[in-house]
């Protein structure tokens, strides 16, 4: 997908991918530059680690509401589908 820069230096992700990574307004990205181009990763609150019983178990820091909601299977299907 092709997309430019306006005057303003902005940049518009095109819809398919926001709708792939679950980008929201107001998502938080970090932005890298180096060699092999420009990079954009989200921004996530780590997960806190909890002792249950005898296990580690990471629970999620960030409010419910802010959380991707993303069908993994849907995902994992459609990289499956990807490849010939």
């Amino acid at each position: 997908m092709t997309t430019t820069i306006d005057k303003a230096g902005r940049v518009v992700i095109p819809a398919p991918i926001r709708d792939r990574a679950a980008l929201r307004p107001g998502t938080e990205l970090e932005v890298t530059f180096d060699d092999s181009g420009i990079h954009l990763q989200r921004i996530a609150p780590r997960p806190r680690l909890m002792k249950i019983g005898r296990r580690l178990v990471a629970r999620p820091t960030a409010p419910v509401e802010t959380r991707p909601n993303m069908d993994v299977g849907a995902l994992v299907e459609e990289e499956r589908n990807r490849w010939p």
